[in-house]
């Protein structure tokens, strides 16, 4: 899902470095303002702990290979604009230490993953949670839908880049990016609740949705 340097065009590649360049500025914003002393060093945990598990791949049938997306979870534990920032900053290091996406569609990189993947991550996971019961089991089954989704929402995004720009017709690129990142959303899901199980467990302070016991 890193789209390398020509393979978008530059008006979708200028499109997703203004969005990208506005949601960050509000992120750091927010960040600064509301952002006490306490939860900050969990910002910099978290953010450490999808660049590495980012960098982790696993296999996905015959020559294709997923890794960890991190949207989801750093949206449960951090809020969406928090999640964004930890994202745009995974996605940076990335792209300019390890060439892991172009530099001209690093916007449209950041777009699909730390704006896209995030607040729909956020937003299903709101939404389920609102109607699944406030266990730490509802939370789980909201979280590891929401991990999924992300994933999906984001190729599909990614997808329609590339055949906005021409590089693929949507009807072919589409399926195959759908079918590809469904089998990848499985292992987000595991990831992602595994994580939050983990933490549940050790400082369930850290969770900022009030759970019950079941």
């Amino acid at each position: 899902m890193h789209i390398p340097d020509g393979f978008v065009s530059g008006g979708v590649n200028a499109a997703g470095f203004a969005i990208s360049t506005v949601a960050v500025g509000l992120a750091l914003r927010k960040a600064d303002r509301s952002m006490s002393d306490e939860r900050l060093p969990l910002l910099g945990v978290t953010a450490a702990f999808v660049f590495a598990a980012q960098m982790l791949n696993f296999p996905v049938g015959v020559g294709t290979s997923g890794h960890f997306l991190g949207a989801a979870l750093a949206a449960i534990l951090l809020g969406p604009l928090n999640a964004c920032l930890v994202m745009a900053l995974v996605l940076s290091v990335q792209c300019f230490l390890f060439a892991d996406g172009g530099l001209t569609a690093l916007g449209t990189n950041i777009f699909n993953m730390g704006i896209v993947g995030v607040f729909g991550a956020y937003g299903i996971f709101r939404l389920l949670y609102a109607i699944l019961p406030r266990t730490r089991s509802g939370f789980l089954e909201a979280a590891g839908a929401a991990s999924w989704c992300s994933v999906v929402v984001a190729s599909t995004a990614c997808s329609v880049e590339l055949a906005v720009s021409g590089t693929i017709p949507l009807a072919v690129v589409l399926p195959a990016m759908a079918a590809v990142h469904t089998v990848i959303g499985l292992g987000e899901m595991l990831i992602t609740t595994t994580a939050l199980s983990v933490i549940l467990a050790a400082r369930p302070d850290l969770i900022p949705q009030r759970i019950g016991n079941a």
